[in-house]
């Protein structure tokens, strides 16, 4: 098989990858070589027909939707920040978590700009933003690329909004949980293109997957 008739699949460095290649190993797809070397940009799995792309968990949406890979793994708290337009077919069940907005545990929030509007800092600006439009609630979102937590620590924000899985790290910064916004588990998505283009070989992906969820 020719390089340009793999299917081009975007996968996410960091926690997620590891249960995405053992979800793809059950589907008859072995990538662990993806998780011998991160630091390469592609791998190519011939017998599989297909090619693996290893990007920030941020840019999986941008590169499938812009057609630079045919398909991807993506949490659903990046797809809901990116607004991307794109197929999403399956939920994986995979890198389960909550976003949660979260406050110092010593008390309520308070207003810190003198003015009685809270600032909530996050890594999900847009999200955060809908959220509290959602509420009525007045807020300054600062966004932040590190650690969320040490806004609040630090004074920089009254309340953060970010992802927890057992709230152990919330707990060991002082700060507690006020309401969860949404529940994440990732998806697979597909460029809406590539869906028709290369329909017969993006059916079969999705069908090896499917098996085995």
């Amino acid at each position: 098989m020719t390089p340009d008739a793999l299917l081009t699949v975007a996968v996410p460095k960091g926690r997620i990858l590891a249960e995405a290649v053992a979800l793809l190993r059950r589907a008859g797809i072995d990538a662990r070589g993806a998780l011998r070397d991160q630091r390469r940009l592609s791998i190519d799995l011939p017998g599989a027909g297909l090619r693996l792309l290893l990007l920030r968990p941020a840019d999986v949406p941008t590169y499938v939707a812009h057609g630079a890979a045919d398909v991807g793994v993506a949490g659903s708290d990046v797809l809901e920040e990116s607004d991307a337009d794109l197929y999403e077919p399956l939920d994986l069940g995979i890198g389960r978590c909550r976003m949660v907005v979260a406050e110092p545990s010593d008390g309520a929030a308070v207003a810190r700009d003198g003015h009685g509007q809270l600032r909530v800092v996050t890594k999900y600006p847009n999200v955060t933003r809908r959220w509290l439009e959602g509420k009525g609630i007045a807020a300054e979102v600062i966004r932040v690329a590190g650690s969320v937590e040490i806004g609040a620590i630090m004074g920089l924000a009254d309340r953060i909004v970010d992802l927890v899985q057992t709230g152990g790290t919330l707990r060991a910064n002082h700060l507690r949980e006020v309401e969860t916004i949404m529940d994440v588990s990732s998806r697979l998505v597909v460029n809406r293109a590539a869906l028709k283009v290369r329909r017969a070989a993006v059916d079969r992906l999705l069908r090896r997957i499917a098996r085995v969820l």
